[in-house]
């Protein structure tokens, strides 16, 4: 099985961090009891002083680089992956995406509407490489911008209302969808480092929001227990 990590600045992470992919790295390797790969494009950490995606000082030294790939961008969105999706599912062979866009979209270049259409275009790109390929979706988790700007606050509660809509109407046994859960108690004033990016404990809330949705929907590896 062959998952591709799919996502922003949250995801890719920036030199030093260990990530949510390292989390969900150690979760598969635990639990998962068949052979699978990481697999994607990308590899980098991106690096604030370069300010590009070019560093590899990753926080965990035991993060095989096989499995560091991903398909993740600091300031990239939906708008920006849905075009480039086809060709790397079908380059890397990807079975399951694993996906976490939204905020920045919201924040810098779209509006809800736009945004939700431009998620289901993803989705339909997805498949025309593999009809097959499997979808866990993260909803956005409002940043700290959120609490003092209410129309952006608004307009990420309406996108994940359409995402929650785009999910249930595109859903196929041939090709699944799963919405994963907001992780309970997420926090950004405890568990991301600047109100946006996660920390460790965010790290492991959000890999454990897309292993307990792949174990109770499908029955993917076990339930998320956080691991050093």
């Amino acid at each position: 099985m062959r998952f591709t990590f799919v996502g922003d600045s949250m995801t890719i992470g920036c030199a030093g961090d260990f990530t949510w992919r390292y989390r969900m790295w150690q979760h598969l390797d635990a639990t998962l009891g068949a052979p699978f790969a990481i697999v994607g494009p990308r590899g980098e950490l991106y690096d604030t002083t370069a300010n590009a995606p070019v560093s590899s000082a990753y926080g965990a030294p035991d993060f095989p680089a096989g499995a560091r790939a991903h398909l993740a961008g600091w300031g990239e969105g939906w708008l920006h992956m849905a075009p480039v999706i086809a060709e790397t599912v079908a380059a890397h062979r990807t079975d399951v995406l694993l996906v976490s866009l939204g905020l920045i979209d919201l924040g810098f270049y779209t509006d809800s509407d736009q945004t939700a259409l431009n998620a289901r275009a993803f989705i339909a790109a997805a498949r025309t490489a593999n009809p097959h390929v499997r979808m866990v979706l993260l909803p956005v988790i409002p940043n700290i911008r959120a609490e003092s700007d209410a129309p952006f606050a608004a307009e990420c509660d309406r996108f994940n209302e359409l995402l929650a809509k785009a999910v249930a109407d595109l859903d196929d046994p041939r090709s699944p969808l799963l919405l994963a859960s907001r992780p309970p108690g997420y926090d950004i004033h405890e568990d991301t480092y600047d109100g946006t990016h996660p920390g460790p404990t965010g790290e492991h809330a959000l890999a454990g929001a897309f292993a307990d949705a792949m174990h109770q929907a499908w029955g993917l590896g076990g339930p998320y227990t956080p691991r050093p």
